[in-house]
């Protein structure tokens, strides 16, 4: 009798775990996950409940202690340890302290490539209370001065690579500003940081300086292109920082990790992320001046690394490169990110091994975000009924024409179903935020929908078109309005418009992305109408985009229009022109062709046309 009730419990048991793995087959994946989220809101809570607000530095401060010697910043070969970036910091913020009017609440904005010190200034102006700004370290001239503008900081400092930038806009800085440089030799006008840090004290500074007074409080700025305009200083507040420091941490990352940093900190997934995220586990990471395809599985062994963050474009870099023995032949376990493509992420894991891809999506200043914990290839995350509890999040029918999202009879926005593409929006509430944007408040305002499925709510429009399939895992689809991404990066139309439409014989300037086969992003491209009686001038244009614009952003491709197409509300038609792409044998309008060799635009002919889709010519 016994035995047959045993035998009936195991039997009625394995047919369960079929029936849970046929119709809820990532049931304990989604468990396993929302176990982790959980448990770190119990522990926020905790301190909350303590009266204690424990940031991203708190967290650094007692690894400081607790973990002294153990390595912090790998950096060409150099070890910088826990405690030896507690005490350089301190340094930094005693200089301030003694030789500026810095006080608690001001902003510092910081240009600086990857490099130890970048650590260093965030986290000793972090220890005074200032609100750090990360400017992009690609931008210059115009784009530049309007980024320092926007964050209003006090003070600017400066890595020493990038000086000369500096010295060509200090007469235009706006009055008030005093200019810091990381190195002993500075242009005048400037003070040198380093040459004060061999003198400052490198004694602990009270907490008193930076205790936060509140989650919500600013702790960053990050710049972002948004999805219109010029870049905006997205407000990152310390909840947001602690939010993004837990992200390695929950795809599994342990202290025990060496994690290898790539991508540049002023972006949020090398700061936050990145840096934060080894802060949260209180383990080591290699950081990189700059991404290297041939050097980076030599660094992953050199440095023993188990875990690397990456964009889509790293990844296809990695996998273009020549085929070498021994690809296999590292430690890596995890790889952080976003933006891979399907294609790129089998023969990723084809040729490098057995290597769980995490992707993630969240956008910078955004208020939801997504996780791929399963490794389902080409998802960006996944969602579930819990996910749906912390998240009031909806996928909305959109017109591409009329580049705003459909509305029916009564006025209200409409769902996609499982599927369809959508834009991806997130109701702003308590539990999730928006912060919005440094600066003019109409920035933050456009990145709002109002009166979205009754009066009154509010949600925030993330600009990205995304598709959930019937398992209920998202994929990113495209991205809206006026900006796309290339190289990693988001490339704002309206800035490469305005750089482009400077030049004396442009007329009007229309720019967008189009799709290049095997590149991950859009290649920038831009139609262009001249004025009357003036010509082209090919080598005037290369010169322009190159002098003021980022590698990233300048257009690939011009097009020749005799007038340009407009919509119902006067804005510039993309869409078709986007559609039509770049081919010669689409569009007879002249075409063209940025060569980096000819230091021209050059005529876009069938025979080029052919060598750039079959990648013969890098682009």
């Amino acid at each position: 009798m016994l035995l047959s009730c045993l035998t009936g419990l195991a039997a009625g048991i394995v047919f369960l775990h079929f029936l849970q793995k046929l119709l809820f087959p990532y049931f304990w994946d989604d468990f396993w996950f929302l176990l982790k989220v959980v448990r770190y809101g119990i522990r926020m809570e905790k301190y909350v409940l303590k009266g204690e607000l424990f940031t991203v530095l708190d967290k650094f401060l007692s690894l400081a202690k607790k973990q002294p010697q153990k390595p912090f910043i790998i950096y060409e070969g150099d070890i910088h340890t826990y405690q030896d970036v507690d005490k350089r910091s301190s340094r930094v913020a005693h200089v301030f302290l003694n030789h500026s009017t810095l006080k608690r609440g001001d902003t510092v904005a910081l240009l600086m490539s990857n490099e130890p010190d970048f650590v260093h200034v965030w986290f000793g102006l972090a220890k005074l209370g200032c609100v750090v700004a990360f400017l992009n370290s690609n931008i210059r001239s115009n784009c530049l001065l309007h980024c320092i503008r926007s964050c209003e900081p006090r003070a600017l400092v400066v890595g020493a690579d990038l000086l000369e930038t500096v010295e060509e806009i200090l007469p235009s800085l706006p009055e008030g500003i005093t200019v810091w440089g990381m190195s002993d030799s500075v242009p005048q006008g400037i003070t040198s940081l380093k040459e004060k840090l061999s003198t400052a004290s490198d004694r602990p500074v009270p907490r008193s300086y930076h205790v936060a007074s509140s989650l919500k409080s600013p702790h960053l700025y990050i710049f972002t292109s948004g999805t219109t305009g010029l870049p905006k200083a997205a407000v990152i507040s310390q909840l947001q920082s602690l939010k993004g420091s837990a992200g390695l941490w929950g795809f599994g990352s342990t202290a025990n990790d060496i994690i290898y940093i790539t991508l540049p900190l002023y972006h949020s997934s090398g700061s936050l992320v990145g840096i934060g995220g080894c802060v949260e586990l209180g383990a080591t990471c290699v950081l990189k001046k700059k991404f290297s395809a041939s050097q980076f599985w030599n660094d992953c062994r050199k440095f023993n690394v188990t875990v690397f963050l990456y964009i889509g474009e790293l990844c296809r870099y990695l996998c273009k490169q020549p085929k070498r023995e021994g690809e296999k032949d590292h430690q890596v376990r995890l790889a952080v990110g976003n933006g891979v493509r399907s294609d790129v992420w089998r023969e990723f894991l084809d040729r490098f091994g057995n290597i769980k891809m995490c992707e993630l999506y969240g956008a910078t200043e955004g208020n939801i975000s997504f996780m791929n914990y399963t490794g389902k290839i080409g998802s960006v995350g996944r969602t579930n009924f819990f996910h749906k509890l912390l998240f009031s999040y909806d996928l909305l029918k959109y017109d591409f024409q009329k580049d705003e999202p459909i509305r029916n009879e009564q006025g209200w926005c409409i769902h996609v179903k499982k599927g369809e593409p959508g834009l991806l929006i997130c109701r702003v509430n308590k539990k999730n935020p928006f912060f919005g944007y440094a600066g003019s408040k109409k920035h933050t305002e456009k990145k709002l929908l109002c009166d979205v499925f009754k009066k009154g709510d509010v949600y925030f429009n993330t600009g990205d078109l995304m598709v959930q399939d019937q398992d209920n895992f998202f994929y990113f689809w495209d991205r809206i309005g006026d900006t796309f991404r290339w190289k990693g990066e988001n490339v704002a139309t309206t800035e490469v418009a305005d750089v482009i439409g400077m030049l004396d014989f442009i007329q009007e300037t229309n720019v967008y992305g189009v799709t290049v086969p095997d590149y991950e992003g859009k290649a920038g491209m831009a139609s262009i109408t001249l004025k009357p009686n003036k010509s082209l001038d090919l080598e005037k244009v290369y010169e322009q985009v190159v002098t003021f614009l980022p590698a990233y952003a300048c257009p690939r491709f011009l097009r020749i229009q005799e007038k340009m197409e407009t919509t119902g509300t006067f804005k510039l038609q993309k869409f078709q022109l986007m559609e039509e792409g770049f081919s010669p044998l689409k569009i007879s309008d002249p075409l063209y062709f940025m060569d980096n060799l000819k230091k021209s635009y050059v005529p876009l002919t069938k025979e080029l046309y052919d060598q750039i889709v079959l990648g013969k010519v890098k682009l």
